[in-house]
């Protein structure tokens, strides 16, 4: 059976953001009776933090998000990425690239656009064809490369469950940074597969994202799970909600008086999925989980929500 999943990448403490897209992968998995992952994206050493693995943990069992199997750590699965990439340079399809992040942005800004679009900052390709000489005098020069997969600018579509038909054109996107860490692409892909994810429910900001994940996919013979890009949510100045738009976290909502079922419920009603002044549990939530009832705008919480 097909598992749904959430994967955090244990920063900071989940905001509500966050916890109510947990909720939508939850219901969306519970509601067909599939397995529910729960997978910790912490590659990042500098920024990860244990005490923040530990809270998202916390918040997903104080809401009743239960899951099945033991918590996936991406930092505990070099090797497999490893293997992932050592494959797709076996099959001619990467090279090195000895780009900044700056100089990537800036060739990426004066680029023309792609007919069927790009993610913003998509490459350009300016180290695809560097030979053996030019790639010596960068090296020596101190330079050290990523790994680019070698994406040919072909077009990938798909059919969102919300968002419905997308397409777009995949850059020659990074597998491998420069100092060796294996890139959220690449690992996102493995382990989806390894946890046999067949519905990846997430944020709508990774929509452009999409297409480069498929394509890396069917290049490892893996299997391509379908989408659901849930809207985000935005603080009262229209904005992603952060931490600055005041009380943002499950334990700011619970000192300003409210309930696990109530935050439970307001995600319910800002999802369409109850109407207001209903008292939901998650279980009642997953009973009428309906993609054609989910809202499709995004959820602007107000000052009275996030007192500062």
């Amino acid at each position: 059976m097909s598992a749904g999943r959430f994967a955090p990448s244990p920063t900071a403490t989940l905001h509500l953001g966050n916890l109510r897209t947990a909720l939508v992968a939850w219901a969306a998995a519970r509601s067909v009776g599939s397995p529910f992952m729960v997978r910790i994206e912490d590659m990042d050493a500098v920024a990860c933090r244990p005490e923040h693995e530990e809270s998202a943990l916390v918040d997903l069992h104080r809401l009743g998000l239960d899951h099945d199997g033991p918590v996936l750590r991406q930092s505990e699965r070099a090797e497999v990425y490893s293997a992932a990439i050592e494959r797709l340079v076996d099959d001619g399809l990467t090279y090195p690239c000895y780009c900044t992040r700056r100089e990537v942005l800036a060739e990426a800004a004066a680029a023309v656009a792609a007919p069927h679009g790009r993610p913003p900052g998509a490459y350009v390709g300016t180290c695809r064809t560097l030979g053996a000489a030019a790639r010596a005098e960068r090296e020596a020069a101190g330079r050290r490369p990523s790994l680019r997969l070698r994406a040919g600018g072909e077009v990938v579509g798909y059919v969102d469950r919300l968002v419905g038909a997308r397409e777009g054109e995949v850059d020659d996107f990074i597998v491998r940074r420069a100092d060796g860490t294996p890139a959220y692409n690449l690992a996102v892909v493995v382990d989806d597969a390894a946890q046999g994810v067949q519905e990846v429910v997430r944020g709508d900001d990774l929509l452009d994202t999409t297409p480069r994940q498929i394509l890396l996919a069917r290049l490892l013979g893996l299997d391509v799970p379908t989408h659901l890009h849930v809207p985000l949510v935005l603080g009262p100045d229209g904005e992603r909600l952060a931490k600055r738009h005041g009380s943002v976290t499950l334990d700011d909502q619970l000192v300003l008086g409210r309930t696990i079922d109530d935050v439970i419920s307001m995600f319910a009603v800002s999802l369409g999925l109850a109407i207001s002044g209903e008292t939901l549990t998650v279980d009642d939530i997953a009973a009428r989980f309906d993609v054609s009832r989910l809202a499709r705008r995004p959820w602007t919480l107000t000052v009275a929500d996030l007192p500062g």
